[in-house]
């Protein structure tokens, strides 16, 4: 079975930091791009960020260009959101899920996500 599991949210301040990490299993790393995505309360999800496993291309959303950082390790099959200069509309639940044959990653989510993880919650306090 595929699993995507998210962790590390948490409670932060404004301008703090916080590092998410999705761990895979049950899928072939490099066939997959993995996106990490958002919601906050009255929203739409978001795309935040996409890895492209395979060839290591990255794409992160205007909204969080130049805080966020997406990386991945495919020794421990999980994929990293690095979060900095924090802001209280960061706030929401965040959920990484995969997508098979997507090789740029701006595409990522274009034709819809094939594997979703359960989310973890940001809360950043002004």
């Amino acid at each position: 079975d595929v699993q995507l599991q998210a962790s590390g949210g948490g409670l932060v301040q404004s301008g703090g930091s916080l590092t998410l990490s999705c761990t895979v299993s049950g899928l072939n790393w490099d066939d997959y791009a993995i996106g990490w995505f958002r919601q906050a309360p009255g929203k739409e999800r978001e795309i935040v960020s996409c890895i492209v496993n395979g060839n290591g291309r990255t794409d992160v959303s205007d909204s969080v260009k130049g805080r966020f950082t997406i990386s991945n390790d495919a020794s421990k099959n999980r994929v990293f959101l690095q979060m900095n200069d924090l802001r209280p509309e960061d706030t929401a639940v965040y959920s990484c899920a995969a997508v098979a044959s997507i090789l740029i990653p701006s595409y990522c989510d274009y034709y819809g996500m094939d594997y979703w993880g359960e989310g973890t919650l940001v809360t950043v306090s002004s």
